[in-house]
């Protein structure tokens, strides 16, 4: 999923501002991100990482740039949250195909939920599902229309160490599939680490670090490779990381 230089960007953003009650949340950021391109946005908390994707999925009109901020056409962007965001009076697959228009609607959307090993579980309330399992809707929903663009903002937070692991090898599996350009906002390097083309590190509005991941997939926590951008992200957030 490597970007290469010179070809059309998924986004591209110049000199982006926002700020809050006379504090510059986002400081003249700059963003390129490639086609099919995976980019992890690590960085404190309050550093700005939400704001930056809510201001890419146009989703705040605060936000000024002395420059473009070009995207996909809001069709072709999608967002996942922490929370899942179903709808609890709607089924399965009705949350799937929310918006969805057009008589396949249905068969796409079945399509979306056996990808993410959910095939039989269409005609079931969000009530009925684990927290894992609603993440998973959530990814199909997103997918289901094939995406340019997809944006995360710490889509497993709030899920256990197992589902986790479950979920990170779900989500390679499916940008590799349908190769949308991701931003994923994260809290946790080594998931930034196992996951992305490039790591950056945002700290008081500026992204300060910008570092490309060069390791095959899969990858392996105890690899001498992976423990060094480790270490080196760390070291941007201010952890010790021994």
């Amino acid at each position: 999923m490597a970007a290469d230089v010179g070809r059309l960007s998924a986004v591209r953003a110049g000199g982006l501002t926002r700020g809050y009650h006379g504090r510059a949340v986002l400081d003249g950021i700059d963003l390129d991100i490639a086609p099919g391109e995976f980019v992890a946005l690590l960085g404190r908390s309050g550093s700005g990482k939400t704001t930056l994707l809510r201001a890419l999925a146009g989703l705040d009109a605060g936000v000024a740039g002395s420059g473009a901020l070009r995207c996909p056409e809001p069709s072709r962007v999608a967002v996942v949250f922490q929370d899942s965001r179903l709808l609890p009076w709607a089924r399965v697959l009705d949350n799937v195909i929310l918006g969805l228009d057009g008589p396949r609607a249905r068969e796409l959307g079945r399509a979306a939920l056996a990808e993410v090993g959910l095939a039989d579980r269409e005609r079931a309330w969000p009530s009925e599902l684990s927290g894992g399992e609603q993440q998973r809707v959530a990814l199909a929903r997103s997918l289901v229309r094939e995406p340019r663009l997809l944006l995360a903002d710490e889509p497993f937070g709030a899920l256990d160490a197992l589902t986790r692991i479950r979920m990170h090898a779900l989500l390679r599996q499916l940008c590799r599939r349908h190769r949308p350009a991701v931003l994923l906002v994260t809290h946790d390097v080594d998931e930034a680490v196992l996951l992305a083309d490039r790591v950056l590190v945002l700290d008081a509005g500026s992204i300060v670090v910008d570092r490309r991941i060069d390791l095959g997939q899969p990858r392996a926590h105890g690899d001498p490779a992976f423990l060094a951008h480790r270490e080196k992200l760390l070291d941007a957030l201010g952890v010790d990381g021994s």
